[in-house]
């Protein structure tokens, strides 16, 4: 009796410890799978070896600032670290180009291992840039959660085809919220321009850096903005025509527009509702100096119901415009046409235009977001029900025209009248 008493207390306990060990594990899997993710690209080229920091080597400031940004990782980040150019140090640049790895995979991190791997990086090779930036896109997946790249590079990209730059537009065209943000810790214009041209084209910073703790609360800055909630861009291909045009609800939408080209979309919008609708152009490459942005609704008979516009001149990164649409709510006695609502079509065009030196593919970035809330009780919004139709300006125009038109003519008979009598 004892002993089986003894054995049920053993099973029991045994049992214990597995369930005891079961939660503990699961607990230490980390951050769900939709949070946030950050991958740090880190350049140990061997310009990086270039003393010019604070009294100190690039890459030592570069390991500092890594070793404190692991200490004060939040705890809902899970975040990887990618090299280039820190295995080979020939000449053969086929091989050079090609070197480009993963260090510590995305993901809950051991402090420890992620800085003992870190600090045996010595400055090596060359600078594939590009290379590395589709490894750490490959590295980030598309399992959920913001995706974020930050690249510390002391150069620009030695390795030629293909262009960084492009490289980033491809990434960014994918519409898997992808952002690279860059930190360039060399002073010349042409890593400059470079590494601005692949933050611009993600929706990405630049950041010029010159000392130790700059480079270490700028990284430690990007990794806690990936924290923050963002809305979820969702890719679309708007169509040539509003009849053929994808619907869309209220979210943030992402499209490429080449040059010279109308992109029209749907949106359903129901009695008492107001739709609220911005466009965004960005310019991420070479572009004439005048430029404009167009957003249009229109009803399913062609008719404009109301636009939005701007326009500048001189250097943009963005151009952007807005619009707003109410219809009124349902007559008690049902008898207004379209209770279920009615197709409003949006249509973004813009002014850009280019040299001819410059790529057409991929398009423009475009950016839409749209919003249904609820209308007014009266609209009286200028930009829904008056001057964005045109009869109410042109009415305003004419009354305005007419009273000064009256003045200038008594004014005139005035002066004559007075000039007569002396």
């Amino acid at each position: 009796m004892i002993i089986t008493r003894r054995l049920a207390a053993g099973a029991c306990a045994l049992l214990a410890a597995l369930a005891g060990g079961v939660v503990p594990a699961h607990a230490a899997d980390g951050p769900p799978k939709d949070s946030p993710k950050v991958e740090l690209v880190l350049d140990v080229s061997g310009s990086m070896s270039t003393r010019d920091i604070d009294g100190g080597s690039r890459m030592s400031a570069a390991q500092q600032a890594f070793d404190d940004v692991i200490d004060a990782l939040p705890d809902g980040v899970r975040l990887g670290i990618r090299t280039l150019g820190a295995t080979y140090p020939g000449d053969d640049k086929e091989i050079g180009c090609k070197d480009s790895r993963q260090l510590y995979p995305v993901g809950k991190v051991d402090k420890t291992e992620a800085k003992t791997a870190v600090a045996t990086l010595r400055p090596t090779g060359w600078t594939p840039i590009s290379l590395a930036l589709r490894g750490a896109d490959q590295d980030l997946g598309t399992d959920g959660g913001t995706r974020r790249i930050v690249l510390i590079t002391d150069g620009e990209d030695t390795c030629g085809q293909p262009d960084p730059c492009e490289v980033a537009r491809e990434l960014a065209a994918k519409g898997t919220h992808l952002t690279v943000d860059t930190l360039g810790l060399a002073h010349d214009d042409k890593t400059r321009e470079q590494l601005s041209c692949i933050a611009e084209a993600t929706g990405g910073t630049y950041t010029t850096v010159r000392h130790r703790k700059e480079l270490t609360g700028r990284v430690k800055q990007l990794v806690k903005r990936s924290e923050t909630p963002v809305e979820t861009v969702k890719p679309v291909q708007g169509a040539n025509a509003c009849a053929t045009a994808p619907e869309l609800g209220a979210g943030v939408f992402t499209d490429r527009e080449q040059f010279s080209e109308h992109r029209w979309y749907r949106v359903k919008v129901k009695p008492g509702q107001e739709l609220r609708a911005s466009a965004s152009v960005a310019a991420d490459r070479q572009v004439d100096r005048d430029y404009g942005v167009l957003l249009r609704a229109v009803g399913e008979d062609g008719q404009e119901l109301v636009r939005g516009s701007d326009a500048g001149s001189g250097r943009t990164d963005v151009m952007a415009t807005g619009l707003r649409y109410a219809t009124g709510k349902v007559k008690k006695n049902g008898d207004q046409d379209g209770k279920d609502g009615k197709a409003v079509c949006l249509e973004v065009s813009h002014s850009f235009s280019a040299p001819a030196s410059v790529k057409r593919d991929p398009g423009l970035p475009v950016e839409l977001a749209v919003d249904l809330v609820k209308s007014p009780d009266n609209p009286s919004d200028l930009a829904a029900f008056g001057l964005g139709r045109g009869w109410i300006l042109l009415a305003v125009l004419g009354v305005t025209g007419l009273l000064a038109g009256l003045l200038w003519g008594w004014l005139a008979r005035w002066r004559v009248a007075v000039w007569r009598e002396n």
